[in-house]
């Protein structure tokens, strides 16, 4: 079991920027790729950026494409996210979570989930 925290929310105005960690601990990190989910009040869990086990592959949903960067320091046993141009839409909680299967894309492909960061955007 991989244990994650994620830290770096906040609130921030539109077209500012957020940096988002989760840190984890437990398994070796690196045997795992990793996501960044966002929940917004009365939507589904949304995969917003998925990253191989050793960052050789990334990928995002439309909707933060060449806004967010998604990376991860297998030897601090980190992934970041750094979000950019953010917008109201953008305002969510957002989690971590460890890949159970490599190209993982939904909920139930992912295990240990983090408890979550608050970001909110003001217009």
């Amino acid at each position: 079991q991989v244990q994650l925290v994620e830290s770096g929310g906040g609130l921030v105005q539109a077209g500012g920027s957020l940096r988002l960690s989760c840190a984890a601990s437990g398994r070796t990190f690196s045997n795992y790729a990793m996501g960044w989910f966002r929940q917004a009040p009365g939507k589904e869990r949304e995969l917003v950026a998925y990253i191989s086990r050793y960052g050789l592959t990334t990928s995002y949903a439309d909707s933060v494409k060449g806004r967010f960067t998604i990376s991860r320091d297998n030897a601090k046993n980190t992934v970041n996210l750094q979000m950019n141009l953010l917008k109201s839409e953008d305002t969510a909680t957002y989690y971590c979570a460890v890949a159970n299967k490599s190209g993982a894309r939904s909920t139930t492909d992912f295990g240990s989930w983090g408890q979550g960061t608050q970001v909110t955007v003001s217009s």
